[in-house]
């Protein structure tokens, strides 16, 4: 997908530090070269960029993921927490420069990680899907009991 304005041409093969958020996983902070091909390589296929935030972020998934059935991932939520839409298999958060995504600055980088730090799960109830984002932590090497 070519977006107007933007060089995905880009050959210098240079990074960028992304927040990488896969379906089931907690988001983590990685560094992929900014080039199409890594794009395309980080989300699974076709990119589509959305930008839903005023930050000068974007979030950058597969564009067909929906249809190609990819597990659902996380919510996108309004100012008032109130779920818009869901990014279907893996995406991820990058800082926008000129005319090419790039490096999240570190406050973005952690607003980020924070919001989408834990896997969300997706339950279809009726016409209705729920979330369930409860996240509690069990201490390395113990149980929890059923």
């Amino acid at each position: 997908m070519q977006m107007k304005g933007f060089d995905f041409m880009n050959k210098t093969n240079q990074k960028m530090t992304v927040v990488l958020v896969e379906p089931n996983k907690e988001a983590r902070i990685v560094k992929i070269d900014n080039t199409l091909k890594a794009m395309q390589k980080t989300v699974g296929g076709y990119i589509e960029a959305v930008y839903p935030y005023d930050d000068n972020v974007a979030i950058v998934c597969n564009e067909e993921g929906k249809i190609a059935g990819l597990p659902l991932n996380r919510a996108l939520k309004d100012a008032d927490g109130k779920v818009y839409d869901i990014i279907a298999g893996t995406f991820f958060i990058a800082g926008l420069t000129e005319d090419n995504f790039g490096s999240l600055t570190n406050e973005q980088k952690n607003q980020y990680l924070k919001e989408f730090e834990h896997p969300e799960k997706f339950i279809r109830f009726g016409n209705e899907i729920i979330i369930s984002s409860e996240y509690t932590p069990v201490e390395k090497g113990k149980g929890v009991k059923l």
